[in-house]
């Protein structure tokens, strides 16, 4: 059955065969998108008759929640089990009046970062695009009433530039105005760099934020925490980032996890200093959320603090993320990993 929820399903097409009015797809995705409704049956002004049909010939969910985890500060976690019993997992994350929602690209993740979760076991395989909108609407369903989505980082499990054909079609559903209506300046995509794809990402002239998982400022640590870097090197990257930057226009975001003792010394910041010296760039600074059986520690305060006040002295824009979910397992490939035997019930866990 297709996947009602696959932006490319075409639903225009399937109305026009059985004899529907093309208004009716648009009344379908405000339901879907805007009054959430948690199915076919929900959606009070379409004739039974069509529903029954629809109910015949698509499928509207093809996950279900086998784990839902809740942390004090509001951060929700879901773990999903699809169709062929894989998982993934997505975050929604509360602060003040933002509702980010954290999604997966792929089950699992090729790109072999030594300190991740989500790579642990390789990567399984790339999602749909109907399981990447699956996951803002399961996330969405999460909210009270008033509560908006204001927005989408794919941030979570895999390695988003290496399922473009199937994210791009899913964030336009994000920032239509017929579908979630998110503005394109608040959709960001995480990449550990891959030149090819930014490239492409520039070519098409997407306009999201990309964030570039730097984590290393030089090729040497580098290609011993990201092996892919290999491949590709710093200067690539760098390169085809800038690159990005001139052609949309949105600051560019380099991110990196603080490991301690491994990549937060003094040295470490200043090297990195120099290698983003001159751009228009903000530094996220991500202090390690350990992973158990990885020896990966996280930094102290004080490394933390210092790292920081280094890279300011020398001109760059710096943030450091607030630990959220921690008590969750919200950090990307975490609860997946914890729950790799699970098959069958859903669960509620509320710590």
């Amino acid at each position: 059955m297709r996947h009602l929820l696959d932006p490319t399903c075409d639903i225009e097409s399937w109305l026009a065969e059985n004899g529907q009015p093309s208004y009716r797809a648009a009344q379908l995705r405000q339901w879907i998108y805007q009054k959430r409704a948690g199915s076919l049956q929900g959606m009070k002004n379409v004739p039974k008759s069509l529903r029954t049909q629809l109910d015949q010939d698509f499928q509207f969910w093809t996950t279900q929640v086998v784990r839902h985890q809740r942390a004090e500060d509001g951060t929700e976690k879901l773990l999903l089990s699809l169709a062929d019993g894989q998982t993934m997992e997505c975050v929604l994350l509360r602060d003040g009046v933002r509702r980010t929602i954290c999604i997966s690209s792929q089950v699992g993740c090729a790109m072999g970062c030594v300190f991740c979760a989500s790579g642990l076991n390789g990567l399984q395989r790339n999602l749909t695009c109907g399981e990447i909108v699956e996951q803002m609407l399961r996330l969405q369903q999460l909210l009270e009433i008033e509560e908006r989505l204001s927005h989408v980082v794919v941030m979570g499990m895999g390695e988003p530039l290496a399922n473009l054909d199937a994210l791009l079609p899913s964030l336009r559903i994000a920032s239509h105005q017929d579908g979630l209506g998110i503005s394109t300046r608040r959709i960001t995509i995480s990449t550990v760099g891959l030149p090819k794809a930014i490239q492409r990402l520039v070519e098409l002239k997407t306009g999201y934020h990309l964030a570039v998982s730097l984590h290393a400022p030089d090729d040497s640590l580098r290609n011993q925490l990201v092996p892919v870097n290999k491949n590709v090197g710093l200067h690539q990257i760098l390169s085809a980032s800038d690159k990005y930057f001139e052609a949309s226009g949105r600051r560019l975001t380099f991110e990196y996890v603080l490991l301690s003792e491994l990549n937060d010394c003094e040295q470490h910041a200043q090297k990195l200093s120099r290698l983003l010296k001159g751009r228009s760039a903000l530094v996220n600074l991500i202090p390690y959320n350990p992973v158990a059986g990885l020896p990966y520690r996280y930094p102290t305060t004080t490394a933390v603090s210092r790292f920081r006040e280094i890279l300011q002295q020398n001109g760059l824009n710096v943030q450091v993320r607030q630990r959220k979910g921690d008590k969750i397992q919200a950090a990307c490939g975490q609860l997946r990993r914890e729950n790799r035997p699970i098959i069958g019930k859903p669960a509620t866990d509320n710590p």
